[in-house]
């Protein structure tokens, strides 16, 4: 099967979802997640219409952006340590990072943007699960993050959330309890934040029924990793 009837495959599905909620299938957007794929896969997902896509180690996303010419949009979704922060932001088409999760991140994203007069749009990360192997700020430490980017960082746009769902169980009610923190602080910031980075390949249905207006689908678009 081709990247195209993958890719409308997984379109059907999310109108389908939208349906049940009575939501718009065109307030969903679909991020490509491209990681352990070779570029090779990118050129195919781009000829076949995909715009964005998402990686998430630093130095594979870098190597891809080298390697890929066509103008793409490059999302980062995985943890960033702040020693890669200076790579990462060398990717000159990347426009939206989902994993701000920490006031050291967003000051060291902050500092290198503002040498070069850059801004970057950014989600932060929220932590709404009982894993311990999930990154991510915990929801009632998100308004003094959010604050503190607002205040200190305005290199830094921040656009919403991202939000994993839990390993096991259902997801609905922890893409419930982030959509409503998003609301939360839409309140008490003024801030827009019309992001919600929601949903994977297993878990479309009740993230687009809590809100999601961005989901991140790998396996189901480009079949299964090397």
């Amino acid at each position: 099967m081709s990247f195209a009837e993958r890719r409308d495959a997984v379109l059907r599905e999310i109108a389908r979802d939208c349906a049940r909620c009575g939501r718009d299938p065109a307030d969903v957007s679909l991020l490509a997640v491209s990681k352990k794929h070779p570029a090779d896969a990118v050129r195919e997902a781009f000829a076949a219409g995909q715009m964005t896509f998402g990686e998430n180690r630093v130095q594979e996303l870098v190597q891809k952006a080298e390697d890929v010419s066509e103008p793409v949009e490059w999302h980062f979704i995985g943890s960033v340590q702040t020693n890669k922060v200076n790579a990462l932001l060398r990717v000159e088409r990347l426009a939206l990072l989902h994993s701000l999760d920490r006031t050291a991140l967003a000051d060291a994203l902050e500092s290198r943007l503002a040498d070069s007069g850059r801004k970057l749009a950014v989600l932060l990360q929220i932590d709404a699960t009982s894993d311990d192997t999930k990154h991510g700020c915990s929801m009632c430490e998100s308004p003094a993050l959010l604050e503190h980017v607002v205040s200190r960082c305005p290199h830094l746009d921040v656009q919403g959330l991202m939000a994993m769902g839990p390993r096991e169980g259902d997801p609905r009610p922890v893409f419930d309890k982030v959509a409503a923190l998003r609301d939360k602080l839409r309140k008490r910031s003024g801030l827009e934040l019309p992001t919600l980075s929601l949903g994977m390949s297993g878990d479309l249905e009740a993230a687009i029924a809590a809100g999601s207006t961005l989901v991140r689908v790998g396996t189901a678009l480009f079949g299964p990793r090397e």
